[in-house]
């Protein structure tokens, strides 16, 4: 029996589609859909739960495998609050899985937690070190996660707990750092660097979590990657968006999204903003060794996120508005980014003194 937190939505929603219909099987199999509310999925069997609720251990009776989905990445949570949500809940399932008996606990991630830096090889191994990040943007959120699963494996020898981390991910419904980055007039880069890419669709993810959650593939140290294959380079990106670049010094880029993201201006952290313009790419050797493979390449991953982004607009990954909009599209890149950000302070200053 499978289990999915976060069932009624997004990847949790995909990955119960999956295991409900199997590609190439017709074999019955059972099943658990939690979340915390009910959704219009068939062949599957409800549980209504809170994932943050010590209750959730009631409802895992009879459960093999749990996969857990329901965490926060949005852009529009406060980050104390996501960071709150995100670490209870890892905590919670954990620990009901635990004392419940579960065998095994899947948890989502991200390649964040390999860090980007501009000297990573292209790719990095599966295995490289983790980076260490108490930051309040996802890439901090994603490390404590990880380090509850590490401390689960010690207390708790009979349960196995497999970390998947998938590559940025792109979706029709996605609203990320990365989608909003290919929304802006164009492409920050940074003087001397030139970005490697590597995507993971949505759809993939939730193929290759169902693949774990059948076959058991954990990876070394319970760790398992998920991207499309290989990498595309900026000129390769820059070509399939039909977009151009702009070039600013590291200390400038790195500096001025720290400033407005400790305004409240951009949801963008420092931290974040790295991924952005240094190489993070992963070679998914433990899905590829068993045999899985993603269904989009890299391209067509890059293709869905530019047209679920067709007709948006944002800056250093804060939304604008049509007035930002016509205001970026009237000088240079650079200009235009400095323009937006210096309205944007005056804008939340003067707000926060009342005008």
């Amino acid at each position: 029996m499978v289990a999915v937190t976060g069932a009624a939505s997004g990847v949790g929603r995909l990955l119960v589609q999956r295991l409900a219909t199997p590609e190439g099987s017709t074999a019955p199999r059972e099943i658990v859909a939690i979340d915390d509310q009910f959704a219009d999925l068939r062949g599957v069997t409800w549980r209504i739960a809170d994932v943050c609720d010590p209750g959730l251990v009631s409802r895992l009776d009879g459960v093999d495998v749990l996969v857990h989905t329901a965490d926060d990445r949005s852009l529009e949570t406060r980050p104390a609050q996501r960071r709150a949500h995100n670490i209870r809940a890892a905590q919670t399932v954990l620990t009901a899985a635990a004392a419940s008996g579960v065998p095994r606990v899947i948890l989502v991630t991200s390649t964040m937690v390999y860090g980007a830096a501009a000297d990573n090889p292209v790719p990095l191994p599966e295995n490289a070190t983790r980076v260490s990040d108490n930051s309040d943007g996802l890439m901090g959120d994603f490390a404590e996660i990880e380090a509850l699963a590490e401390r689960a494996r010690r207390a708790h020898p009979s349960l196995a707990v497999t970390v998947v981390r998938p590559a940025p991910l792109v979706g029709p419904e996605l609203d990320t750092l990365l989608s909003r980055h290919f929304s802006a007039p164009r492409l920050l880069t940074v003087k001397g660097h030139r970005q490697h890419w590597q995507f993971c669709h949505e759809d993939d993810l939730a193929d290759a979590l169902a693949f774990c959650a059948l076959h058991g593939v954990e990876g070394s140290d319970g760790v398992v990657a998920v991207a499309s294959e290989g990498s595309l380079t900026q000129e390769d990106v820059e070509a399939v968006a039909g977009m151009k670049h702009f070039e600013v010094p590291a200390n400038l880029a790195f500096g001025a999204i720290r400033r407005l993201h400790q305004a409240r201006i951009t949801p963008a952290a420092e931290g974040e903003l790295k991924f952005l313009v240094y190489p993070c790419v992963v070679d998914c050797a433990a899905l590829r060794d068993a045999g899985w493979k993603p269904g989009h390449d890299n391209e067509a991953a890059l293709r869905a996120l530019l047209e679920s982004r067709s007709g948006k607009h944002a800056l250093v990954g804060r939304s604008l508005g049509r007035k930002e909009v016509t205001i970026t599209a009237a000088g240079a890149a650079g200009a235009a980014a400095a323009a937006i950000g210096t309205a944007a302070a005056i804008r939340h200053l003067r707000k926060r003194k009342g005008g």
